[in-house]
């Protein structure tokens, strides 16, 4: 019986950001890149560079979306003091927390060709600057 090799794919995505909690729709980008690397089995791993953006999963509908939003405040709120902001004079520091809080990477099982995500849940950037960015995920596939 012959065996498969490993292989490694990657590949960088850039979205446009507003500053304002953008919670941006992946999901797509990523399948389609799935789809083109012909690895059937294995793993997608997502990182986005940059300590104040983050990548998550959500059912991505208008108000799971807001929840979040409304989550996200609660948890590192916009408008209270930030040591961060002394230091840097930004007024970023709240940025900073969310995405420390939340994380920068993902990892998604690859099975029969597909990402192995639920019926209902989507692959989320989340910029959480103060200022429009270009952000880049880099996605990276291993498998056979």
């Amino acid at each position: 019986m012959g065996s498969k090799s490993m292989e490694i794919k990657s590949e960088d995505i850039f979205i446009k950001t507003t500053g304002e909690t953008d919670v941006i729709d992946i999901t797509s980008k990523v399948k389609r890149f799935v789809v083109e690397s012909g690895i059937s089995n294995g793993i997608a791993v997502l990182f986005v560079p940059g300590s104040t953006a983050a990548l998550t999963t959500i059912e991505f509908e208008s108000g799971a979306v807001n929840d979040l939003k409304r989550a996200i405040e609660g948890m590192a709120p916009r408008d209270i003091y930030y040591e961060h902001n002394e230091r840097w004079g930004d007024g970023n520091g709240y940025a900073h927390v969310r995405a420390a809080i939340l994380g920068p990477s993902l990892h998604i099982p690859l099975t029969d060709g597909k990402l192995t995500l639920g019926t209902w849940q989507q692959i989320v950037l989340l910029d959480f600057d103060n200022q429009p960015r270009q952000r880049q995920v880099i996605i990276q596939l291993m498998g056979e």
